[in-house]
C-alpha cells in the first residue's frame, strides 16, 4: 500500500478523465490520497473529489500564490469548513518567495492565520515552501502546530533537522527521480527514516520520464521504488515505512 501525501486530484486538469486516473492509481497501488484545496473557492471542489472516490481525504487552506486574490473574510469561510467538514490537515497553505510579483507581507500574514486556525481545530499543516524555508520555520516556532509535512522538501540538512524537531514530516516526490537533483536525492537516502514521506504534487511536478507531461497519483510506484533504491530498501520496505510514516504525521488517515 503507498500513500500519495500530496496530489491535486481536483484540479482542471483531471477534468476530462479524474475516474481513470484514480482508478489507474488504486490500481498501482495507490490506495490513499491527500487532496489539499488552495483556495477557497476550491474547497468545495475538493470536498466532492474526495466523497467520491474512497480512499481519498481532503485537507482545505489557502495557497500562498492564491493569496492574491483572497477576499477579506475567506479566513473566516476556511473556519467554518475545519469546524464542519474536520479535515485531515489544514492546507496548502505557507510561503512563496519565488514568485516576483507575490506581496510577502499579505503571504504572512495569510500563513500566521491558517496557523493560529490550525492550533484552534488541533490538526496539522501541508506547508508549500519555496525560497522561504527559514521563514516558515521562524512562525512555526513562534505558533507550534501538531505537526504536518513540509510538502515538496528543498532545503538543507540543517533545515530538515529543524522541521523534523518540530513534528515534521518531508514530502518526496518527483524532484528525486532526476538525476541532476543531487541535494534532495541526498536528503531523501539520508534523512531518518521516520522523517520521509511520499507525495506526487500532481498534476504538477512531473517525474524524469514524465519532463512536460501532465503528473498524476499513478506515478507514485515508480517514485517509490527510486526512494527505495536510494535507500538500499525493498518497494515493499519503503511502501510499509513511508505508509506508516503519514499515519503517524496525519492521523485521519
Amino acid at each position: 500500500m503507498l500513500i500519495d501525501t500530496h496530489c491535486h486530484l481536483d484540479a482542471a486538469e483531471f477534468d476530462a478523465d479524474r475516474d481513470q486516473v484514480q482508478a489507474a492509481a488504486q490500481a498501482a497501488g495507490v490506495r490513499c490520497i491527500v487532496v489539499p484545496a488552495v483556495s477557497v473557492e476550491g474547497f468545495a471542489g475538493v470536498k466532492a473529489c474526495v466523497a467520491r472516490y474512497p480512499g481519498c481525504l481532503a485537507a482545505y487552506g489557502i495557497h500562498p500564490l492564491y493569496v492574491p486574490q483572497a477576499e477579506a473574510d475567506d479566513l473566516a469561510v476556511l473556519g467554518a469548513w475545519l469546524a464542519a467538514e474536520k479535515p485531515l490537515a489544514v492546507g496548502e497553505i505557507g510561503l512563496d518567495n519565488y514568485v516576483v510579483e507575490s506581496d510577502p507581507a499579505r503571504q504572512e500574514f495569510f500563513f500566521v492565520e491558517q496557523l493560529k486556525l490550525a492550533r484552534q481545530f488541533n490538526l496539522p499543516v501541508l506547508l508549500h515552501v519555496r525560497r522561504a524555508v527559514d521563514q516558515v520555520l521562524k512562525h512555526l516556532r513562534r505558533l507550534p502546530v501538531v505537526g504536518g509535512i513540509a510538502h515538496a522538501f528543498n532545503g538543507s540538512q540543517q533545515q530538515a533537522e529543524e522541521f523534523i524537531k518540530l513534528g515534521f514530516k518531508l514530502g518526496f516526490g518527483g524532484a528525486l527521480s532526476y538525476a541532476g537533483s543531487r541535494r534532495i536525492r541526498q536528503l531523501a537516502a539520508e534523512l531518518p527514516a521516520a522523517s520521509i514521506v511520499l507525495e506526487t504534487d500532481a498534476p504538477d511536478m512531473p517525474p524524469a520520464w514524465l519532463p512536460r507531461g501532465r503528473n498524476t497519483p499513478g506515478e507514485l510506484p515508480r517514485l517509490a521504488a527510486g526512494l527505495a533504491e536510494l535507500r538500499g530498501l525493498t518497494p515493499a520496505q519503503l511502501a510499509e515505512l513511508t505508509t506508516n510514516n503519514a499515519r503517524a504525521v496525519l492521523p485521519g488517515l
